[in-house]
Parts: C-alpha cells; sequence; structure tokens
C-alpha cells in the first residue's frame, strides 16, 4: 500500500511538472565539442577513450558530487565520518555547495554503515523547533525523508541504516532504511522563525538534539560530536577537469556495483579506473580525461540552458528536476526501461540531495530567464512580484545563485528573502514584492537581494509543505520583470 500511494503522488508531481521537454538534443559530439577540441585528431584508440571518458563524467555526477561534499568536511573541518557538521547561522557565501537554502540551519552527517549499522535518532517536532530532512545514499538517491513532512510527520524517530547485503538482527522500535551502498548522508535543515541572533541560536540547539551512533551501541550511544563549519570555505563546486576522476575512483574503491551499473565496470577499466587497483592516469590519458570532463560539462550546461519543461504555462519557471528524475528517485529505477542519466547528471551539476516525496515536504522552481526571455544579467535591476495567499503551511524563499557555479554569489551580504523575514514589507494586497540589482532601490532594502553585477544569476523559488493549489496551479508565480 505505502509503494501504491507514493508511486500515487509521483504521478501528482509528473503532472505539475509540464512535460514538454524536448529529447530531440543533438549528438554529444556534436553539442558540446568547440571548435579548440582536440578529439578530432586523436588516435582511433584515443577517441574510444575519450567517449568513454565522457559518459563517466555524465554516468558519476551525483556519487562525485557526493564527494566532493565528503572531502570538504574531511579536509578543512575537524568533522568526521558519522559526526554531525553544521552552519552555526543561517548559510551565506562560505557555503559553496551548489544551491544550498540560506533560510534554514544546515546539519549534514556523514554516515558509513561498512562495519556496522548506523543509527540517525531525529528529534520529535515541538515548542523548541521543527525541522525537515532527507537522508540518501551515495548515489544520491532517497532512503527516507523525515522530519515535518517526512515519513515520520513530526514525530521525530529512530532511522536505521543498513549496509547491503546486511543478514543480521533487525530491533524493533527502528524506521529501518536498507541502503545499497555504504555510504551516504542526511540533510538536516532545522527551520528558523527569522534570522535574528535569538532565533537562530534556537533553532541550532535545536538541531543539537539530534544524535549519530552504532547499533552497537544503541542502549549506551556515546556523545554525538558537532563540527561547526560556519567560517570555512566549504567549496563543492563541480571541477571539470582531469580531478573529477579522482573522485570518482574513489566512489569505485569503496562502494559495491549496483546492479544497474555493471555495465560501467569495463568502460571505466578503459580509463584506467578499476576496483582494487590504483588509478594512476598517465600524461597522455590525463590529457584525454581533462578533455573529456571539460566537454561533458559543456553538454550538461547546454541542456540546462535549453531547459526541460515550464510547471506555469507560459512562464520561464520550471520544477528543480526533470520529470525522469523526479519519478526515478520516487520509485527507485522501477521501470526497468528508463535510466535518465544523462537528466541526472544534469541535475547534479546544479544541486544536490534526494527527495522521496518532492511536493509533500518541498518543492522548488529554478528561473534563469526574465519575463522577455533574456537571460538575468547581475548588471540590471529585476523585480519579482509574489502574489498574497502563497499556498504553503510553512514558508517560501527566494534566492540568487550565481549562474556559472550554481553557488551562493561570493562576498554579498545576503542570497536570499523570505516569508520568514519580519522586516520584509507587503503590498496593499499582501503581495510581496523582492528586488534584485548590484544596489538596492530607494526605500525598498528589506525585499531586496544583491547581485554581482560582472555576471548572471539564476533564482530558485522553494515552498515547505506545499498545498495542493500549488501542484493544482490554482495560484501562479509570475516571471521576473526587468525595472529600468
Amino acid at each position: 500500500m505505502k509503494k501504491i500511494v507514493i508511486i500515487g503522488f509521483s504521478i501528482l508531481i509528473l503532472g505539475a511538472c509540464n512535460k514538454k521537454n524536448d529529447n530531440e538534443l543533438a549528438t554529444k559530439s556534436e553539442e558540446s565539442i568547440d571548435s579548440t577540441s582536440s578529439v578530432e585528431v586523436m588516435s582511433f584508440n584515443d577517441r574510444i577513450k575519450y567517449n568513454r571518458a565522457f559518459e563517466a563524467v555524465i554516468w558519476g555526477m551525483p556519487a562525485v558530487n557526493t564527494d566532493l561534499m565528503r572531502q570538504e568536511m574531511l579536509t578543512k573541518t575537524q568533522g568526521k565520518i558519522n559526526e554531525v557538521v553544521y552552519w552555526g547561522k543561517v548559510l551565506d557565501w562560505h557555503n559553496q555547495t551548489l544551491t544550498p537554502n540560506p533560510d534554514a540551519i544546515y546539519f549534514m552527517v556523514f554516515f558509513d554503515v561498512k562495519n556496522e549499522p548506523i543509527v540517525l535518532d531525529l528529534p520529535v517536532a515541538d515548542s523548541s523547533g521543527s525541522f525537515n530532512g532527507n537522508i540518501v545514499t551515495d548515489w544520491q538517491m532517497p532512503l527516507e525523508d523525515a522530519g515535518l513532512m517526512g515519513v515520520d510527520k513530526g514525530a521525530g524517530g529512530k532511522f536505521l541504516i543498513l549496509p547491503p547485503n546486511y543478514t543480521g538482527k533487525v530491533p524493533t522500535g527502528y524506521i529501518v532504511l536498507q541502503s545499497d551502498t555504504y555510504s551516504g548522508y542526511m540533510l538536516f535543515r532545522s527551520n528558523v522563525t527569522s534570522h535574528s541572533d535569538s532565533d537562530v541560536a534556537k533553532s541550532i540547539a535545536y538541531g543539537k538534539k539530534l544524535k549519530v551512533y552504532s547499533l552497537s551501541k544503541a542502549v549506551n550511544p556515546d556523545k554525538t560530536k558537532f563540527t561547526d563549519a560556519k567560517d570555512v570555505l566549504f567549496d563543492s563546486e563541480i571541477k571539470y577537469d582531469a580531478s573529477y576522476f579522482k573522485n570518482l575512483d574513489r566512489i569505485i574503491q569503496n562502494e559495491p556495483w549496483l546492479q544497474r551499473d555493471r555495465l560501467m565496470i569495463n568502460t571505466l577499466k578503459s580509463i584506467g579506473i578499476e576496483k582494487g587497483k590504483t588509478f594512476n592516469p598517465d600524461a597522455q590519458l590525463n590529457k584525454i580525461l581533462n578533455q573529456a570532463v571539460k566537454d561533458a560539462g559543456m553538454h550538461l550546461e547546454k541542456m540546462y540552458d535549453k531547459g526541460w519543461g515550464e510547471f506555469f504555462e507560459n512562464k520561464n519557471w520550471r520544477a528543480a528536476g526533470a520529470a525522469e528524475v523526479i519519478k526515478m528517485q520516487a520509485t527507485g529505477y522501477a521501470d526497468i526501461n528508463e535510466y535518465p542519466s544523462d537528466l541526472r547528471g544534469m541535475t547534479y551539476t546544479y544541486g544536490y540531495v534526494g527527495i522521496k516525496r518532492l511536493g509533500i515536504g518541498q518543492f522548488y522552481l529554478i528561473s534563469i530567464k526574465d519575463k522577455n526571455g533574456n537571460a538575468l544579467d547581475g548588471s540590471k535591476n529585476y523585480k519579482l512580484n509574489v502574489p498574497a495567499n502563497v499556498p504553503i503551511e510553512q514558508y517560501w524563499s527566494v534566492t540568487v545563485y550565481n549562474r556559472k557555479t550554481h553557488t551562493l554569489v561570493r562576498n554579498m551580504s545576503r542570497a536570499s528573502r523570505s516569508s520568514q523575514i519580519p522586516e520584509l514589507v507587503k503590498n496593499d494586497d499582501s503581495s510581496v514584492d523582492i528586488y534584485f540589482g548590484s544596489k538596492a532601490p530607494e526605500g525598498k532594502e528589506s525585499n531586496w537581494i544583491p547581485t554581482d553585477s560582472k555576471g548572471n544569476f539564476e533564482l530558485m523559488f522553494r515552498l515547505y509543505a506545499p498545498k495542493k493549489e500549488f501542484l493544482k496551479k490554482v495560484w501562479i508565480l509570475p516571471d521576473v520583470e526587468e525595472i529600468k
């Protein structure tokens, strides 16, 4: 019954995501390789390696995305696996993960269940706080959503993550999650009622109620260690150079092969990535890998630019994920005739985490163009009118990101405005005007988000706990308009 409910809801979401996807993409060799490419002068064998490396980049994007974040924690903070890294303030540009939410307090747990199951002991929602959370595998496939709109519906609980092929006894009293990878992570967003120091402190204190421990120590668990990364330049932007393959090799060495991906075993072996062996590309292979990852990045960027279907009719807002990817995440690759690897790869160039029930706990919209179809230019001024009565149970927000890197714009005083902000000024009809530009319009500072005049930007509009009226499009978000 549970599976039927999830799939039924997925159909509603897929219907909401206008399926005007244009799958008639040009071939990768034509679309992604520019005039400076060295592919045409490669030897026959080198071109084979190039083609396989190109495909490996697209296929491996979700796991490399995870590994980049994990390595930032391990190399730049005191945080360790099966502990908690958090940001002790609302996120600012020092957090260079992909399209994060600067209107919540972030806690992350990078777990590893290779040696034994791990428990994520999550707090109940009460007067002291609440959260929205997602637990995913190393490939960012959702294991479960948690928190107010998760499987626990705010009651909290002990989420027990089992390793692949686990044969041990499973105790009662746990929400059991069977992982097909050893590693993964949880994103725990502790909700804030405003950005004031006292409300942020309250949200942090609530988040620190979460516990992480091994199943063998469940009776008397060790104290959970928390590491604050608020002042760390935490940069997990996708790197389109040969270092990409070092991240990918780390995944292959540490994780089991999934049945659906066994075709990639020989593909990766041909470019030097093989389980149990050292990845040590020579100068020529490095040159090929660099070209392949650069071109694959260009291919995915062109897919992103082209879009994957409007959410509202005749508007430039689109769901943050293509319908095929949403279906894949909700059903766990249940359709054996579909594997949207290109769309999945594109998705994880601009965001992270996997959501099992998109549209229940949260829904995200992306826009890269104004009302006239022009790119959002940081040197120009824009306005977004958010109509009254946004159909949500929690809050909405809109955030500015660097169009090229999909990260918060560096050196900006803030990145977003949300319905949580007490000083947000409403219009007489209760709608809200949000302004974007390198300088605040006179008298509109509280409703303004700064942009970098030297580059383009993109927007993400978030709705937490959206109501059915949103998915049915009774309420419509207009396009951003340039103002002179």
